[in-house]
């Protein structure tokens, strides 16, 4: 209850406390409460606390003992001051310590707060000597790397994670606010959305598991995209979203490829346009980011200052500039005047590989575009036919934006039962997916959707050149460790 109470305060407050929240004070200044850092450096309890978190850094004076507490809540780390009799040898860099301790305001300018220490418990010891990272040195992120179980203790990763769980929210705010129901789809599935054949199939290791004995009846998949699922929902709600890991079986270690990565996907019924796709894909671009900056402030700061110094300006113009919107049949010529020695081919009907997206980019002021109008033979079963003869093109989009290249793709959905019907007949996918045809006979509604890939939406805006640095444990060929 105290705690709670205590959490009503309003950071930084200078106003007077009620009687009630006075005596609140009163008492905390008798017994510790537990505070995070982040509330420690707020002041938000003055008075007697418990600290628990991990040591950053130790320096021992004559008659008193300075170290920094962090416990992942906060960049900023909490001085402790002891005297030099409660100095222990166990104390060192990376151990874990339970704190009790009166929290005052610090003598320095650069800290606020402090804790003057009346005991120091270990919870946790760390060899120092051995610990691979050291708090005054700047390791490289090739070198973290190399510890996935660990690189969560350096101030670099624990930011990423802090925004990483920041923009998690504010895409969720984001669609809650603007009408969407959120859908679990499912992690395994019978369906290979996007058609390229990359999945990992599912089979169970249990004994009775035999050629004429399957745990599910037709071969089963982790999922590659949740959009023909949200399909399903959209059959009774006007706009559905997802967000949850999905798989690609690439054989790939690029920077820009994981075998597991988290997807955002939206569904939007009574849709007969792609501008009403992209409005969605920039204003939620635009929300997160904002939200992500504001929250942030700090963390988003150590990658703009120290990973890729003048990172913010290009964010800035992506946040004030509308996005740019071209045809894909602009696109190949953009690409085909350029003096550009590309080492894929651009004729209209080719595929837009990263090098042309980077380019396409960077020749509209390296700001975001949407790319509309995609070759219809390119594009999967399910995107709509335009019927522009003799070009043929699907109502689908792209957005590529700066050092990523495709951020979000999405399209309109064939809603035609005879078209749709047709181009499954050619596939020879008639009876794989007559359910998904089911959705055509029975109240089917023009609708279309997108899904964005997250990791690639974090290197986006913070401009990290790898994508196994914005993701807690990546996942990629010939790698699954922990």
């Amino acid at each position: 209850m105290f705690r709670a109470a205590i959490k009503t305060l309003s950071v930084g407050s200078r106003c007077s406390l009620s009687p009630g929240l006075s005596e609140i004070r009163h008492y905390c200044r008798k017994t510790p409460i537990k505070v995070q850092v982040s509330e420690a450096l707020s002041g938000v309890a003055l008075g007697d606390v418990t600290i628990q978190g991990w040591v950053r850094s130790v320096r021992s004076q004559k008659e008193n003992l300075f170290f920094h507490v962090n416990d992942g809540s906060s960049l900023q780390s909490l001085q402790i001051v002891a005297p030099s009799d409660l100095s222990n040898p166990l104390l060192t860099l990376g151990s874990a310590v339970e704190v009790r301790g009166v929290l005052k305001k610090s003598p320095l300018p650069k800290q606020p707060f402090e804790v003057e220490a009346e005991d120091i418990q270990i919870v946790g010891e760390c060899n120092s000597v051995e610990f691979p990272f050291k708090i005054k040195k700047r390791h490289s992120p090739e070198y973290v790397r190399q510890f996935p179980h660990l690189r969560c203790r350096t101030n670099s990763f624990s930011s990423l994670l802090r925004i990483r769980s920041e923009a998690t929210a504010a895409i969720h705010s984001y669609f809650k606010e603007h009408g969407f129901v959120q859908i679990h789809t499912p992690v395994i599935t019978s369906n290979d959305c996007e058609g390229a054949g990359e999945l990992f199939q599912v089979e169970a290791t249990c004994p009775q598991d035999s050629e004429d004995h399957k745990f599910f009846s037709v071969p089963a998949y982790l999922t590659v995209s949740g959009q023909l699922h949200l399909e399903v929902m959209s059959g009774a709600f006007s706009r559905v979203y997802t967000f949850g890991p999905t798989f690609r079986a690439e054989n790939s270690q690029s920077r820009r490829h994981l075998a597991e990565f988290y997807m955002v996907e939206a569904e939007i019924s009574f849709t007969q346009s792609v501008e009403d796709l992209t409005k969605v894909m920039e204003d939620m671009f635009r929300s997160a980011t904002e939200q992500v900056w504001a929250q942030c402030a700090e963390d988003v700061d150590v990658f703009y200052k120290h990973v890729t110094p003048g990172h913010r300006e290009t964010v800035e113009a992506m946040l004030n500039r509308k996005f740019t919107i071209i045809s894909y049949s602009d696109a190949i010529d953009i690409l085909q005047r350029s003096s550009e020695d590309f080492v894929f081919p651009t004729d209209w009907g080719s595929d837009l590989q990263t090098e042309h997206e980077k380019y396409l980019v960077k020749h509209c002021g390296n700001l975001p575009i949407f790319v509309t109008d995609y070759p219809y033979d390119i594009k999967p079963f399910y995107a709509r036919d335009n019927q522009d003869h003799p070009q043929h093109t699907a109502a689908a989009v792209d957005l590529l934006v700066p050092g990523v290249g495709e951020l979000c793709g999405g399209s309109l959905r064939e809603e035609r039962l005879d078209l749709l019907t047709t181009r499954l007949e050619a596939a020879g996918l008639e009876e794989t997916y007559s359910w998904y045809l089911d959705l055509r006979r029975f109240g089917s509604v023009p609708h279309g959707g997108f899904g964005m890939g997250f990791e690639r939406y974090l290197q986006c805006i913070l401009g990290i050149d790898n994508i196994k640095d914005v993701i807690p444990f990546p996942r990629f060929s010939q790698s699954c460790l922990l």
